[in-house]
């Protein structure tokens, strides 16, 4: 079939393995193209961590390929893949383990980014690419994928499945109507991440809620050593020690948790983009990363954002003179962002609730 397409594919295979955030912006993609086109059947190739938050979507195939079982995976993938035919393979991950999978999959037309952005060699695995877009956000480049097609309607529609015992759960944390700030204070467990913000600034964000707004606060976040550090430490310097959940919740029942919150303050990380999904406004703090490019989408006007000051202190450049996805390597570069940027951004959202 020639592209775009001029009627409906029977089948499409989406193969987007990680990150959190990813998967997040991979679903508007998938739902439009849904909603374009209601009958095509669509199987979704996806990571075994993200598959817990979205696999049990109805009217999407999901088969999990778990990179925890090594080649095992790719065995069990070949397996379950073993005689399908698929219309269109939209391969969305750029990066050396989802292009050996996407080999397991059969199909005539093998979809990737254009060649300035298939890192990893991935236009080696493809045969058609999206159009070149050098400045765009995550999300709007996954979209590129659904315009090849010929699907040009962009809906932002996150319905993720949240279970009976997600709503109990988050409910029985955050009972009543309390405005609640959700501060997920890590964007990666890694020591030299560098996108983390200081966990004393942290609490004076916690304190300043509390005795400004009213507030409740809840920590969230993983399991790690690093990020359990995190809570214990905002915990002890706060005034106000903020319930810490940070490493007790899965990913169903953090999804819950954010739809009852009435803010997220977070660095770069999956959980911002799952607060997008719910609805809920995300305080983002950028230092090492382009908001503009990685930020919550729709909560731009939020973001605190240094990376242009960054840019310049790291190597005198300004965001224009770098390449799009160029990160900052400073450890201290977090530190650009005041608590007064933070609280500030905190009340200009609390008053914009009141209008």
């Amino acid at each position: 079939m020639p592209l775009p397409f001029q009627s409906p594919p029977t089948t499409l295979c989406i193969l987007r393995l990680s990150a959190i955030g990813d998967v997040c912006h991979t679903l508007a993609v998938v739902r439009s193209i849904q909603t374009h086109w209601p009958q095509t059947k669509i199987t979704w190739i996806i990571g075994a961590l993200e598959a817990s938050l979205l696999a049990d979507i109805p009217g999407i195939e999901f088969i999990i390929f778990d990179k925890k079982k090594g080649w095992a995976a790719f065995a069990a993938l070949r397996h379950t893949l073993r005689g399908r035919h698929f219309d269109a393979l939209l391969d969305m991950q750029v990066a050396l383990r989802a292009s050996l999978a996407s080999l397991l999959i059969t199909s005539p037309l093998r979809i990737g980014f254009d060649r300035a952005r298939a890192k990893d060699m991935q236009w080696l695995f493809t045969n058609h690419r999206i159009a070149a877009q050098p400045r765009e956000h995550a999300l709007d480049a996954l979209f590129g994928f659904a315009h090849v097609l010929g699907v040009r309607e962009k809906i932002l529609r996150w319905d993720i499945p949240v279970p009976g015992a997600a709503h109990a759960f988050a409910q029985q944390q955050l009972p009543g109507e309390q405005a609640t700030l959700i501060i997920s204070p890590c964007s990666s467990a890694r020591a030299r991440n560098w996108r983390n913000w200081s966990a004393q600034r942290y609490a004076h964000v916690v304190d300043y809620a509390v005795e400004r707004h009213g507030m409740r606060v809840l920590l969230t976040g993983g399991p790690a050593r690093l990020e359990r550090e995190y809570g214990t430490q905002i915990v002890q310097m706060a005034r106000h020690a903020p319930h810490n959940l940070i490493g007790l919740t899965n990913l169903k029942q953090l999804l819950a948790l954010l739809q009852r919150g009435t803010v997220l303050i977070s660095p770069d990380s999956g959980p911002a983009h799952m607060a997008t999904c719910t609805g809920t406004p995300v305080i983002g703090l950028y230092a090492t990363s382009n908001p503009l490019r990685t930020g919550p989408y729709l909560s731009q006007r939020w973001v605190v954002n240094k990376y242009p000051e960054a840019l310049q202190i790291e190597g005198g450049k300004s965001v224009a003179e770098v390449s799009w996805g160029r990160r900052v390597r400073r450890p201290d570069a977090m530190d650009l962002i005041t608590v007064d940027e933070v609280t500030q951004k905190l009340d200009e959202l609390m008053a914009a609730r009141q209008r």
